[in-house]
């Protein structure tokens, strides 16, 4: 029987690993390419040979999603797997139409087909939209679970922008790891701050391979999720962040619709900040599609190392670049410093944006006058750096988790927002780790205060 000639679409991540698992060993398929969306620098290279694995011994080509159409014509392909998030409904039905146009399958795997079981018990941080909050969550159930001397091994979504075979398992302990294998500042943003914390981070491609390094020095694995995707490993907790200032998304976006009905835990953050009307009716959105979720109300107060350069300055806000491109957010914790603080003046930095950053507006008009920490190699950071140096500005304030300024040479002086998970009322997270933390063997337990 002819083997089912397949393209997976992807963004660097979710792909590779739908591959890895589903598709690498198995001769009823061949998978003739990856697409590329979402991250630049990646298409026009090969998924390569020693990840590929016999079935694949030239690798597997990687091209632009662009050329969808084109390319189910000319590969031939029977079968279009859709793999990667944070997209709304439409979105992914437009390529469902492409594929369908064109006479091939579209297929959505699911969490039975692709994710791996862990030897060790996992508590999955995910969301429902990039930019909820799930890394403060993450970092905030890591100290609980230090707290009763467990030992955590933090394995976060991939991001492997850099040599592919080189990244297969990628294990960081210290900040130097970070400049020795020469991660972009998207990777830096997820990795700095539990590297701070005094966390060993995994990350790579091979998550199988990554789940037995991590499981061998650990009581417990944190599944720290990327964008709004499902949790490569099976969760004994799956713990998802939602964002009422996106009221809706949660309904409307794959796969954060799918991360919310499979949750045990709900954790609504930015309650301060929203809507209380918001905050109510995703409230109810959750309990309509997965009521048997506990819900934990959060929010995620923003602080400044130095808001005495910001009262009556002109500012350049610069924030999180995943956030403010396919997470469509606004703003985020470098806006509300530069408010909270008195900024006289947010200086609109499109019109000083230099190459890959001024083509990153164009991409996604809605981002506004803030400056997305984009750095997806050495020349966008030099990029990122040109456009900051060119803004007439007193004051930088960095929204981003990381500082920036071990990466880039910034002239104005730096003020740094940070923020923590602060839980309101109960149940907290203290709570809601108490089932978790008694299934353990040995079984020790956190108090549950009232």
């Amino acid at each position: 029987m002819d083997r089912i000639r397949t393209l997976i679409l992807g963004a660097a991540g979710r792909d590779f690993h739908n591959f890895n698992v589903v598709y690498r060993d198995d001769t009823r398929y061949d998978v003739v390419g990856f697409t590329a969306a979402q991250i630049p620098n990646i298409a026009g290279r090969r998924y390569p040979p020693a990840l590929a694995g016999p079935l694949y011994p030239n690798g597997i080509p990687i091209f632009p999603e662009e050329q969808l159409p084109a390319l189910i014509n000319r590969l031939e392909a029977r079968q279009v797997v859709f793999s990667y998030s944070d997209v709304s409904y439409p979105y992914v039905m437009h390529r469902a139409a492409i594929a369908n146009a064109a006479g091939a399958d579209f297929v959505l795997l699911g969490p039975r087909a692709t994710m791996l079981e862990s030897p060790v018990p996992v508590v999955a941080v995910c969301a429902v939209r990039t930019g909820a909050g799930k890394s403060q969550t993450s970092r905030a159930i890591v100290r609980l679970l230090r707290e009763r001397d467990l030992r955590v091994a933090v394995v976060r979504h991939p991001m492997p922008y850099g040599d592919l075979a080189a990244q297969r398992v990628q294990r960081f302990a210290r900040l130097a790891d970070l400049e020795r294998q020469r991660c972009t500042i998207e990777e830096m943003e997820e990795y700095e701050p539990h590297l701070v914390n005094g966390s060993v981070v995994y990350a790579g491609v091979d998550y199988a391979d990554i789940l037995a390094a991590a499981a061998a020095e650990a009581d417990v694995i944190l599944w720290d999720g990327g964008n709004n995707d499902l949790p490569f490993y099976r969760p004994a907790l799956h713990v998802v962040v939602a964002d009422p200032l996106r009221l809706g998304n949660e309904l409307s976006y794959h796969p954060g619709e799918a991360n919310l009905r499979m949750a045990d835990v709900v954790v609504i953050n930015k309650v301060d900040t929203a809507d209380l009307a918001a905050t109510e009716q995703l409230r109810d959105h959750v309990r309509t599609a997965n009521p048997r979720a506990r819900i934990v109300d959060a929010a995620s107060p923003v602080a400044a190392d130095r808001p005495d350069l910001i009262s009556g300055r002109k500012v350049l806000v610069v924030e999180d670049g995943p956030t403010l491109t396919h997470g469509e957010m606004r703003f985020g914790a470098g806006m509300v410093v530069a408010r909270k603080f008195g900024a006289a003046e947010i200086v609109d930095p499109r019109p000083f944006a230099v190459g890959s950053i001024a083509e990153t507006y164009r991409v996604y008009p809605a981002i506004g006058a803030v400056l997305p920490a984009m750095g997806y190699g050495a020349a966008q950071m030099r990029e990122l750096e040109a456009t900051i140096a060119k803004v007439p500005c007193d004051t930088v304030i960095v929204g981003t988790p990381i500082d920036l300024s071990r990466l880039l040479t910034i002239r104005q002086p730096i003020v740094r927002a940070r923020y923590e998970l602060q839980e309101i009322g109960r149940p907290d997270l203290r709570d809601v780790l108490v089932p978790f933390l008694q299934r353990l063997e040995p079984a020790p337990r956190i108090a549950s205060a009232g």
